[in-house]
């Protein structure tokens, strides 16, 4: 055994990492609640952990609070997957075709840091303030992370393995099947999963800049324009909101690793 061998550290277990994070979790917990039971904080505005969980969890029970999430869950999965089989051809075509990446490039730097946030007054505009419009910006949003996974994950395609297909004949389309869409399609899946998370973003964020119909962001909304502002239900549906971004991510990290375990342990070679 080398001494490299010798002084790598261990991987943390999966149960590991997961008591990390509860600790680290329960400690927010604990200072938040701290802080509002001493007066460190403003408990109008900033309610105790224990009242923000128990009314978290009431909402569950509440068929109207389903109501706004379910809403925010349609918006944020049909934005996330159109986004995706607009994202995935387009980051091929523009990675595989040189003209036309130099062609589109100009456009693509152009479009990429406009804030999606700013876009809402002119998306309601153009096809107004229904699901249609919170599904627009949530493409518009998601689609850049997974363009530029997927462009990024052709560029570390092995050059010998095309060469090889392309010497015993075969075409462009086949080694891009064969040879580049296998090889980049762990850096894709990683796309996705950011784009998960930003799409969450842009979902909320759109429904509180709407302020109606249903979502968990018109629920926050709400909650704040009341007199006087609600904050233990405002808190609540942020928590809801976090604690399906924490699932979302943790699901698609478990299928990458468990899909691509072959990049994995590669990855862990070359470290």
């Amino acid at each position: 055994m080398s001494a490299q061998t010798l002084s790598r550290p261990r991987p943390a277990s999966s149960a590991s990492r997961w008591y990390r994070r509860a600790a680290g979790a329960l400690a927010f917990a604990a200072l938040i609640e701290l802080a509002s039971r001493t007066g460190l904080a403003d408990p109008e505005f900033l309610p105790p952990a224990s009242e923000i969980v128990w009314r978290a969890g009431a909402l569950l029970l509440d068929p109207g609070f389903g109501a706004h999430a379910l809403t925010s869950l349609l918006a944020w999965a049909i934005g996330l997957c159109v986004a995706a089989l607009l994202a995935v051809p387009l980051g091929l075509l523009l990675g595989s075709v040189p003209i036309i990446d130099a062609a589109m490039r100009s456009v693509v730097e152009f479009l990429r840091p406009i804030p999606s946030v700013a876009l809402i007054p002119l998306v309601a505009l153009v096809i107004g303030t229904g699901l249609q419009h919170r599904i627009a910006l949530v493409v518009y949003a998601s689609l850049w992370p997974i363009l530029y996974n997927t462009m990024y994950g052709l560029r570390g395609v092995d050059p010998l393995a095309k060469e090889s297909l392309r010497a015993y004949g075969f075409g462009p389309l086949s080694v891009l099947l064969r040879v580049s869409l296998p090889s980049s399609a762990p850096f894709i899946t990683t796309g996705i999963r950011l784009a998960a998370g930003v799409a969450l973003i842009l979902t909320v964020s759109t429904e509180i800049v709407a302020g109606r119909g249903e979502g968990i962001g018109v629920f926050i909304f709400f909650a704040g324009i009341a007199v006087p502002a609600r904050m233990t239900d405002i808190l609540a549906g942020v928590f809801w909101v976090g604690v399906f971004g924490v699932v979302v991510n943790a699901l698609l990290v478990a299928a990458e690793r468990r899909a691509f375990r072959w990049h994995h342990a590669q990855r862990g070679e070359r470290s």
